[in-house]
């Protein structure tokens, strides 16, 4: 049951359309994925229908299918993804060799589909300021092979502080009240209440403000939500443009959306496939170059240069980072990340050793290949055994990239005759 007071607002905010938005209710959800493009090429997958309008690699699917449990999902061969939260990354259209910050970033959605559209150029930062949840944006980056972002556990003020005007596009897709969620998450339609959404809009002021100062000049901010509140969504506009007279709404064409006020778009759930968001385009006047200043990196260790040789693994433009344990290679513009909470400072290659290397778990899953791979049917029982622990049988000696269907998803080591196992102990099943 829907509260009494969001129904009474819902009516006067939709008038004629209220009727349709509330059968729309009624009906199934469209669930949707977004196919990862730094995997290489799509599979074809017998669950996987129409194309999302908006996303060019986003697909509704057949719910029963339950692609969440397909190895492809442990591969990182897409993302499920509910495909209205898909049109705020399409309204900031982030590209290769932008700076482009995700400043609410967890569960990872759309940092990833950041990620894809930026090919595994440029510089990405995503932020997620809950630690349990930061921890979760942190394992979607790995599944879906990011090579090139800075994951990070902060404050959007203490990021602003640190990163004046130092990004071409920022996203903030804000926390929120969540009326979007009503027919996905119970716990939404328990949680609200009025003073809910205006504790939120309080809240989403102060994390605009600290966003507003990453965007460098000439750079574009979209803010989003997943609640239909107007004092969450225009009015939070609205009341940011008189505060930051250096900002402008900048229309984009997006026919798939109900435009609005201040280059604002709703995306309602009686109008298309999907639960239902705000977004709104923004641009800072000016004309500035990203402030961004990088740190030195440091000399790859012996033991990563043999493993490297050995596998034929070749690394991207970028820099070697030392990062508690792991060596880890970030993207060249990666800054210094002294005193800052960092989860994952680019891509985790593994731990040197005296006279080895160990290649981590984010190594296999960014590979699409090496000079020792042992391929699996994704259906195989093998795979299946592979993803629960157990030992494979496999010729290859020493280290092997396991791949599923040509997508890699672990590593083993091989002793001619099976493969032990390396795929990470909290991930087995």
């Amino acid at each position: 049951m829907l509260p009494e007071a969001f129904l009474e607002r819902m009516k006067t905010q939709l008038g004629a359309e209220y009727g349709d938005y509330l059968k729309s209710l009624e009906q199934p959800r469209a669930v949707a994925l977004r196919f990862n493009p730094l995997k290489g090429e799509m599979p074809r997958l017998p669950f996987v229908g129409a194309p999302v309008p908006w996303e060019p690699e986003g697909y509704y699917y057949d719910p029963a299918s339950r692609p969440g449990l397909h190895v492809y999902h442990e591969a990182g061969v897409y993302y499920l993804q509910e495909a209205s939260a898909m049109a705020p990354v399409a309204l900031l259209d982030p590209r290769p060799e932008e700076r482009v910050c995700d400043l609410c970033a967890a569960p990872g959605g759309k940092s990833t589909q950041c990620a894809g559209r930026m090919l595994g150029d440029g510089f990405l930062l995503c932020n997620e300021i809950n630690p349990k949840r930061a921890k979760i944006l942190s394992r979607n980056m790995e599944r879906l092979g990011v090579a090139n972002a800075l994951v990070t556990n902060e404050s959007p003020a203490a990021l602003a502080s640190r990163f004046p005007g130092a990004f071409d596009k920022v996203l903030i897709d804000a926390p929120c009240s969540g009326e979007g969620m009503f027919r996905k998450e119970e716990a939404a339609v328990t949680d609200w209440s009025p003073e809910t959404v205006r504790m939120c809009a309080r809240r989403q002021a102060e994390i605009l403000d600290a966003g507003a100062k990453l965007v460098r000049p000439g750079g574009r901010l979209v803010y989003s939500t997943c609640t239909f509140a107007p004092e969450e969504d225009e009015e939070a506009v609205t009341a940011f443009l008189a505060r930051h007279p250096d900002f402008r709404p900048e229309p984009v064409e997006a026919p798939w959306f109900a435009a609005g006020e201040n280059a604002s778009y709703r995306m309602w759930p009686h109008k298309l496939r999907g639960e239902g968001h705000f977004a709104a385009v923004l641009r800072r006047d000016g004309s500035a170059e990203a402030a961004l200043n990088a740190s030195p990196g440091e000399k790859l260790p012996k033991p990563w240069l043999s493993f490297a040789q050995e596998l034929g693994i070749c690394l991207p433009p970028g820099k070697a980072i030392s990062f508690g344990q792991s060596l880890y290679w970030a993207p060249e513009e990666m800054p210094d990340i002294a005193r800052l909470k960092v989860l994952r400072p680019g891509l985790e290659l593994g731990a040197p050793k005296k006279d080895r290397f160990e290649p981590a778990h984010a190594l296999a899953l960014w590979l699409k290949g090496c000079a020792a791979v042992q391929d699996f049917d994704p259906d195989s029982p093998q795979i299946a055994a592979f993803l629960h622990g157990d030992v494979v049988p496999s010729p290859q000696k020493g280290w092997c990239l396991v791949t599923a269907g040509g997508y890699s998803i672990g590593w083993g080591k091989g002793d001619g005759t099976v493969l032990k196992n390396h795929y990470p102990k909290g991930l087995r099943r």
